[in-house]
């Protein structure tokens, strides 16, 4: 059982050392992965999107439309960027949409 700390600490640094000491941050960086593709490309692309999955520092998304997949493929850099900013690190190297 951890120790209590007799501190004062947030809550926000509380779920940190939480997340850190369970070694949490790794299914935690999938499930904002995803919720991070539904909110920044929005309900049209989210409608032609089958599956999310952040395996290492490689997303990869799976899409019903071939005409929306080769449009995506051309800003995958900035989309990229746009996850990472979103998520507040930079855990995706690499998008591949299949």
């Amino acid at each position: 059982m951890a120790k209590r700390n007799n501190e004062h600490i947030s809550i926000s640094d509380a779920l940190k050392e939480f997340v850190d000491s369970n070694k949490l941050e790794k299914g935690l960086n999938k499930v904002n992965a995803a919720e991070a593709w539904v909110k920044l490309l929005g309900k049209g692309v989210n409608n032609y999107t089958t599956a999310v999955q952040l395996e290492r520092n490689t997303l990869y998304v799976h899409l019903s439309s071939s005409v929306l997949r080769e449009e995506l493929s051309y800003g995958k850099e900035k989309i990229i960027a746009m996850l990472n900013e979103e998520m507040g690190n930079e855990v995706i190297k690499k998008l591949i949409l299949r």
